[in-house]
């Protein structure tokens, strides 16, 4: 499976759900690198599920753009693909039926669907399950079989709605090592959204930590950490502590933080202990 990543663009990004509604979020700038995995980390309400549902083309800013690869972003496409806090499985179907739909949708030969299913769900440790029915799996396998639905598209860009929020902590574990572990082997970017500070410091090769009313991305922390990372690593509870001190910071400031942006970082200046 030969996938690579995208050059991802975010300018002046803002929106709002009507006229004269609240603004979800202000003038949020983001660039990434092909290959990079970030993690936006907020509390509920400050608009990264939203800012997620754009980059996936669901929704329509209300200005601003964003472009991968130069491309701009107007709707849904194989190219940058979604997953849910819910898997979104067809219950009536094999595992290899839900995993090759897309491919099915888009009229590929059947030939070509078995070798893709299965190159997918090898990703995913799953080989062994290709002809069960989704409704006898756990939890957490079928958010693997949404990973791997995911994967048999060869997205350049892998969006993740906390997809892992509703599974027990040794499910989570494997899938956020998993996953990470896949993007880096096939190259191609993680856009994730969560309020679980542990989830992004395992994740993430930069955490953007998002606050205020309209939400802001106030600062941004470059994760620069061995894999595979375990959570009992001190250089990981070191940096767990340290993005700890940030989001709290950014998340009790009225206005957000004040931000100035210096290459990958952003800078609190509203707590001068917190700068990188």
């Amino acid at each position: 499976m030969a996938v690579r990543g995208v050059h991802i663009k975010i300018e002046n990004l803002n929106h709002r759900y009507s006229a004269k509604g609240p603004v979800t979020f202000d003038r949020v700038n983001v660039e990434a690198g092909p290959g990079e995995a970030l993690v936006v980390i907020g509390r509920s309400g400050c608009g990264k599920s939203t800012l997620l549902h754009i980059l996936a083309g669901l929704l329509n800013p209300t200005s601003g753009t964003v472009h991968l690869d130069g491309t701009r972003v107007k709707g849904p496409s194989p190219r940058w693909v979604m997953m849910f806090q819910a898997p979104h499985l067809f219950p009536w179907m094999k595992v290899s039926q839900n995993v090759g739909i897309g491919l099915r949708f888009a009229r590929w030969p059947e030939k070509k669907i078995r070798e893709r299913v299965a190159e997918a769900l090898s990703l995913v440790e799953l080989e062994e399950h290709a002809n069960d029915n989704v409704q006898d799996l756990s939890g957490g396998q079928q958010q693997r079989v949404a990973l791997a639905r995911s994967l048999v598209m060869e997205p350049e860009l892998l969006l993740l709605d906390e997809p892992f929020s509703a599974l027990d902590a040794f499910t989570r574990a494997s899938l956020q090592k998993d996953v990470r572990s896949i993007a880096k082997r096939l190259g191609f970017n993680l856009m994730m959204v969560t309020h679980d500070i542990d989830e992004a410091v395992l994740m993430a090769d930069r955490a953007l930590v998002m606050a205020g009313a309209p939400g802001k991305i106030v600062h941004d922390l470059k994760i620069d950490l061995k894999d595979p990372r375990e959570r009992e690593d001190p250089e990981v509870q070191a940096t767990r502590s340290r993005l700890m001190q940030i989001f709290h910071e950014a998340a009790n400031s009225p206005s957000g933080g004040a931000e100035r942006v210096v290459g990958h970082e952003s800078v609190l200046e509203t707590n001068p202990a917190v700068n990188l």
